[in-house]
């Protein structure tokens, strides 16, 4: 049988050491977005890391370094599908980045197990639990802080105030004429308000804007069925 042929104890035993390092170090990286409660957690984590560990060790107890370089960049590409998976996008919002990209250094951390650098594996692990730890009280502290003048462009809202049961196609709709008057959106955030409404807020793009023609904007918005009150205003932004 082709089983018995292939049966290498000394083989088998590396290949065991190899998804056990995999399975722990995914596992580890998937326990800290299971605490966050994020899309993919512990298991997507772990089975990501052991399923890269398993075809980098596949392929080069079959065909060596060269053919598990190849299988390595197939592992990328796969990961990258699944990862979009992960990628939600809500009217202009999209979240799901950060995860996506630990999915990628799972993959990273069990092809590194798989091909027998453990060193590697558990190098690749820490910064990538580095990266969603200590790296956020930093990007929440420069969120926090306050612009200087100097550092900052003019930013414009536009507000619909609807019913709470209209807000989906009051907000695509919203989305929709702003786009027709040349001012694209970039992002689009919700605010309930009371018990039975809901403030929907989109931020536009930083451009030169026309008071009356966003005005115009702003009054087809109100015309909305569903919305009870609309209009805009300006802010700062961080300058490019």
């Amino acid at each position: 049988m082709q089983a018995l042929h292939n049966f290498d104890p000394a083989a088998t035993l590396n290949t065991l050491v190899s998804l056990l390092f995999a399975f722990v170090f995914g596992s580890l990286i998937g326990l800290e977005r299971q605490v966050r409660q994020r899309t993919a957690g512990l298991r997507t984590n772990a089975l990501v890391a052991v399923g890269a560990a398993v075809f980098v060790d596949l392929s080069m107890r079959m065909n060596g370094v060269e053919g598990s370089a190849r299988v390595v960049s197939n592992v990328i590409t796969g990961v990258g599908f699944l990862g979009a998976g992960a990628i939600m996008k809500e009217g202009a919002n999209v979240t799901g980045l950060n995860t996506a990209a630990t999915l990628w250094g799972s993959a990273a951390v069990g092809a590194c197990a798989g091909a027998g650098f453990m060193v590697e594996a558990a190098l690749a692990t820490l910064f990538v639990l580095a990266s969603n730890t200590l790296l956020r009280p930093v990007v929440n502290h420069i969120n926090r802080s306050p612009l200087s003048s100097a550092a900052s462009e003019a930013t414009y809202h536009v507000y619909a105030l609807c019913r709470r049961g209209e807000q989906a196609e009051v907000r695509e709709r919203m989305v929709q004429l702003l786009d027709a008057a040349h001012y694209p959106v970039r992002t689009v955030n919700k605010h309930p308000v009371g018990q039975r409404d809901a403030e929907i807020e989109a931020v536009l793009y930083a451009t030169s804007v026309d008071g009356p023609e966003l005005e115009a904007a702003v009054q087809r918005i109100e015309q909305l069925p569903g919305v009870l009150q609309a209009y805009w205003s300006a802010g700062t932004a961080p300058a490019n």
